[in-house]
């Protein structure tokens, strides 16, 4: 059941990551999903983005990775895939401003489903929010090369404009550049946690990077 107080307690460390990002391997994918949940990660997202897989692979990683966070009590997301993400019933989908429209896509999930949307600009937060989204993702925060379309990085000033427009119910989490050294800027600028790929997928440890991540959130 949808709940968006359980969704900002489960953001604080939201992994998005797909097998592109993972030397196009789904087993090194589904480890390091398995270690970042170890380390607290609340919500997975399988983007899957350029990747060499079939449609049928595409479907068993996310399959996997869905069992994954079952087990761990996390949530798993869908990026973009509106079909894939009704197929396996996820917990929820993420779309950006280039993809389905908002009223489409929630005419194809139902009301049960989480829909996350980005949003880089006021305008775009606020029509998020007004078309019923349950969170948004704002960035890019800073530059990334995890990202080829997350655009120009909007820093702490977007991020806050972003808050201060759309008021304290609606969950945020920022995207975009984000690491251990400039995650606290996001928290205090009014994002709810910390959406990353890298930081995570690259680490000599995901766990304990999940880990540092989450330290970081809490205390703030």
């Amino acid at each position: 059941m949808k709940d968006r107080h359980t969704l900002r307690e489960k953001m604080g460390v939201y992994l998005v990551i797909g097998s592109q990002d993972c030397g196009f391997s789904s087993e090194k994918t589904v480890e390091i999903v398995r270690e970042a949940l170890a380390g607290g990660a609340g919500i997975v997202q399988l983007r899957d983005k350029g990747s060499r897989l079939t449609a049928e692979e595409r479907h068993e990683l996310g399959r996997q990775l869905q069992q994954l966070c079952r087990e761990a009590q996390a949530l798993f997301f869908v990026n973009d895939d509106v079909e894939l993400a009704v197929r396996l019933q996820a917990d929820g989908v993420h779309v950006g401003q280039d993809d389905m429209q908002l009223a489409q896509v929630r005419e194809k999930v139902g009301e049960a489903m989480y829909i996350g949307v980005s949003a880089g600009t006021v305008e775009e937060a606020l029509a998020a929010r007004n078309g019923g989204a349950d969170c948004i993702g704002v960035g890019a925060m800073f530059a990334t090369s995890s990202k080829a379309d997350a655009g120009e990085p909007i820093g702490s000033k977007g991020l806050r404009a972003i808050r201060e427009a759309v008021g304290r119910d609606l969950p945020i989490v920022g995207i975009g550049g984000i690491t251990l050294q400039n995650a606290e800027q996001v928290i205090n600028a009014g994002a709810d946690g910390v959406a990353v790929i890298s930081a995570i997928s690259r680490a000599d440890s995901p766990r304990k990077a999940a880990q540092d991540l989450l330290q970081i959130v809490r205390s703030i």
